[in-house]
């Protein structure tokens, strides 16, 4: 293969059986940086209280929900144990509004986003303060309405439907330090 494929420009170590090559790395044309980040979460899991809507400044629909994600494993002695983890998620726009209608506490939800630090100074101590959250960038009910009111009993009910999430920039968010509502 020849040197100019390598993908990761290695030093080679010459053999005592063979030439050294006059510095194979330096042949290599130079890459961009190949390892670009990637910041994408997908949970499932339910919602653990009723949604509130707001609205922004601007008039943009915005939620934040909790959700419970479980897990399963198994101990060292063969028993079961379940984990939970308790994620905050923040959904804007028809997302928002969509997820508001049509779930409540305790519906199953897939969020597919991403992971977005939240810092803030603390009014009362001073300090600066921090939290890690999902912005949702698509979600999909895993239920229908009636499943989540345990009025229906039909199984072919699932009701999935799939809503694009609508991210604000960050320009829009007002300059001032308060939240947006």
């Amino acid at each position: 293969m020849d040197s100019h494929w390598l993908l990761f420009p290695c030093k080679k170590t010459p053999s005592p059986y063979h030439e050294a090559e006059p510095s194979a790395t330096s042949r290599l044309p130079t890459l961009p940086n190949i390892m670009a980040n990637f910041n994408k979460v997908v949970l499932i899991g339910n919602i653990t209280q009723d949604i509130e809507l707001r609205k922004t400044t601007k008039g943009t629909s915005v939620a934040d929900i909790n959700l419970a994600v479980n897990r399963i494993r198994t101990g060292d002695t063969g028993e079961r144990i379940e984990e939970t983890t308790f994620v905050d998620v923040t959904l804007w726009g028809r997302t928002a509004e969509v997820t508001h209608q049509y779930a409540q506490k305790g519906s199953p939800l897939m969020v597919e986003g991403r992971l977005h630090m939240d810092t803030w100074v603390d009014k009362n101590t001073g300090g600066n303060r921090s939290k890690l959250k999902v912005i949702a960038d698509n979600i999909q009910l895993m239920g229908s309405k009636a499943d989540n009111d345990n009025s229906s009993s039909n199984p072919q009910s699932t009701g999935h439907s799939t809503l694009p999430a609508q991210v604000p920039e960050v320009s829009s968010f007002p300059d001032d330090d308060e939240p947006p509502f």
